[in-house]
């Protein structure tokens, strides 16, 4: 009874997540749904609180989202939770620190840019839809199911020993080290409407995302993976595949754990 709650559990964190994520492309691109970056709810004109509540609602959720993927933080969740949903417990936090953010966010008025109809506005739809696509297909390329909790509780169901997955240091981690990213910064960015609102959530969630991969994700990777990882970020950049670091491509048979 134990696996098959625990199965339940993992499915239901993945839902939740799979539906923020959508939800998440609506809200960056102002596509038709309650509550966008750029339009604002009529019950909520803006005030001087605007800037605080975004500011305070992105906080939250870089403090749940880098807080929790720490190894201290993950080591003192699972004595009181079941390593099987240690993941899926972190994806579902870290879908409802999001879908606060979707409900309680406050749009700035203001236009930075604005693309008429044209080649311009394709191209930025395109890019737009680009990043979207480079997260998703980022995910299955380093296992999608063990990214999102499901491989953990499958296992957990079936009886089976969850044993860390190697990396496969191939397709867009061979250009790359952080290819989810970049394609969330692609995304942020590329929109043929820039509002204040747009620009401010893009500049922020571009600082966090900065920020935490140098800083925290890859002194965690260093720390875990020592001289490989070092070498690793020696031949590959971190973000931007141009210019690439001085020495060899790393060959696609190298393997490190994710």
């Amino acid at each position: 009874m134990r696996a098959l709650l625990t199965l339940c559990y993992g499915v239901l964190c993945y839902v939740v997540f799979l539906l923020t994520f959508l939800y998440a492309i609506a809200f960056v691109g102002d596509f038709p749904v309650p509550q966008t970056v750029d339009r604002p709810s009529p019950a909520r004109p803006a005030t001087a609180a605007t800037w605080v509540i975004d500011f305070a609602l992105l906080g939250i959720f870089a403090v749940q989202h880098s807080g929790m993927a720490r190894h201290g933080f993950k080591t003192w969740l699972t004595r009181m939770l079941s390593p099987a949903i240690e993941r899926s417990t972190y994806v579902l936090l870290s879908s409802l620190a999001l879908i606060l953010l979707f409900w309680q966010w406050r749009p700035l008025p203001g236009t930075v840019w604005q693309v008429g109809p044209g080649w311009a506005a394709i191209v930025l739809y395109a890019l737009f839809a680009f990043g979207w696509l480079l997260v998703l297909t980022g995910t299955f390329v380093i296992n999608h199911f063990d990214l999102f909790g499901l491989r953990q509780v499958w296992l957990y169901a079936r009886g089976q020993p969850c044993t860390p997955l190697p990396f496969k240091q191939h397709f867009f981690y061979r250009i790359v080290r952080h290819p989810l990213m970049l394609g969330f910064l692609i995304a942020f960015w590329a929109t043929p409407h820039m509002s204040v609102g747009h620009l401010l959530f893009a500049v922020a969630t571009t600082g966090y995302i900065l920020i935490a991969v140098k800083f925290l994700e890859e002194r965690d990777l260093i720390a875990t993976h020592g001289g490989d990882y070092r070498r690793y970020q020696g031949e590959v950049p971190m973000l931007c595949p141009w210019p690439r670091p001085h020495g060899k491509t790393s060959r696609p048979t190298a393997k490190m754990a994710h």
